[in-house]
């Protein structure tokens, strides 16, 4: 991401704050796996988007009109000996020259520092909760200004939640933005491309999840979640993330796998048969789907609420169950009960960007949110048949998931995974190659 994109992010986000007040923004910890362990860090979303600066142990500062710069980051120093175990650090220096702060000072400094800039601001934006050692940093550090306020010290008197003013900001992607996540996506259907042409019957369901991070690190992407690769009855549970069942000839196997680059998420899910050919009972449950899908993908624009793309797929569904005799009754008191649930429990979508699940608001009051050009979001129906005497033998173990990442613009729905095969007659042949 060019580092001027950043630098238009924190202007707008310090039109918002105002010259009364500061934005504070740590950066995330880093976690132990086990015992002397760590996992490999990531940066906290929110922190990354505004200074595009990767390293823990960092505190970002936003002061609008600040006498000595305006963005101020404390980071860790320049340490030879740890810098040989750990790898390079920017260090204040490098802040300041390589990623546009207007001061940067060492994290060691923080509590000297950070009570006096508070002390020139009336209102504090921080978001309280994501860290909670941090957060009791901030209360001491204001409680120590309210302590001496008989001496004259100024103690800022408003607190307000930076993250629901950021996360809206984030809900609308650039064009930088949308261009990383259409790579991300590029990346995740060469990967499903990859393992569908190699699937086979006496796999196990990691060798397939093999070749999804396979082809994410060939292209310097990494797993923007952990894959689900579910084959049999597993293709019925939502988030099966085990992966270790054996590949069986005549069975679905559905694989919900996507990538990070550049901190950006893709997220896809096909259904495939395992031995090349789906049965007619599997053919009959994937059309239904795949009707749905693009149903829903079709109420993926602007001025549609959030909720068309769900309630059109809703419909295409409870007809789809209705015809094969899953479902009895009227179309519209099937829909008003919820009849479907039993084989469609979830959302089709949710909002997609630097998370996975991004964040934004889904409804604004009580109604649901106007799409609107830049937002991003997954588009995902699926039917699900657990194995249940509810229904005849041959529905069972079939689960079914179609999903693509898909943009709103002023154009129409603009699906940046396309490419990838989702027509039943099209997998057969990609599986077949």
């Amino acid at each position: 991401m060019d580092r001027e994109e950043f630098a238009k992010r924190r202007k707008t986000l310090m039109r918002m704050v105002g010259e009364d007040g500061i934005a504070i923004l740590p950066s995330a910890p880093v976690r132990t796996r086990s015992r002397d362990v760590q996992y490999r860090f990531r940066q906290d979303s929110d922190f990354y988007y505004l200074t595009g600066f990767a390293e823990p142990d960092s505190v970002a500062v936003l002061v609008p009109g600040g006498k000595n710069g305006e963005y101020v980051l404390f980071c860790r120093e320049h340490n030879k000996e740890k810098e040989q175990w750990d790898g390079y650090r920017a260090g204040p220096g490098g802040a300041i020259s390589q990623f546009g702060a207007d001061d940067a000072f060492p994290i060691d400094d923080l509590d000297d520092i950070l009570p006096g800039m508070l002390e020139t601001r009336n209102r504090v934006y921080y978001s309280m909760g994501a860290y909670s050692a941090f957060d009791h940093r901030l209360t001491e550090w204001v409680k120590s200004l309210k302590n001496r306020e008989t001496s004259g010290i100024h103690t800022p008197h408003e607190f307000v939640a930076l993250d629901h003013v950021l996360h809206d900001m984030r809900l609308y992607k650039s064009k930088a933005e949308l261009t990383t996540m259409r790579k991300a996506a590029k990346i995740a259907v060469k990967a499903h491309k990859r393992a569908m042409a190699n699937i086979e019957p006496g796999m196990f369901e990691y060798e397939v999840e093999a070749e999804y991070i396979h082809e994410f690190r060939r292209h310097d992407a990494t797993i923007s979640y952990a894959p689900i690769v579910g084959t049999g009855p597993n293709a019925c549970t939502l988030h099966y993330v085990d992966n270790k069942a054996e590949l069986k000839d005549g069975q679905l196997i559905l694989v919900d796998a996507g990538c990070e680059y550049d901190y950006y998420a893709s997220d896809i899910t096909r259904t495939m048969p395992v031995g090349g050919s789906f049965s007619p009972e599997q053919r009959a449950i994937y059309e239904i789907v795949l009707e749905a899908q693009l149903a829903a993908i079709e109420k993926t624009v602007c001025g549609n609420h959030w909720n068309d793309p769900h309630d059109a797929a809703v419909r295409v569904i409870t007809l789809g169950l209705k015809k094969l005799g899953l479902l009895h009754g009227s179309p519209a008191r099937l829909i008003r009960d919820k009849a479907y649930y039993d084989f469609f429990m979830h959302r089709t979508g949710h909002w997609i960007g630097m998370d996975v699940h991004d964040v934004g608001d889904y409804k604004v009051g009580h109604e649901w949110r106007l799409l609107e050009s830049g937002m991003v979001t997954t588009v995902e129906p699926g039917i699900y048949i657990p194995d249940t005497r509810k229904v005849p033998a041959k529905w069972r173990n079939i689960g079914v998931r179609i999903e693509d990442d898909v943009a709103v613009t002023s154009a129409g729905p603009d699906v940046l995974s396309k490419g990838l095969a989702k027509e039943p007659d099209d997998i057969e042949k990609l599986m077949a190659s």
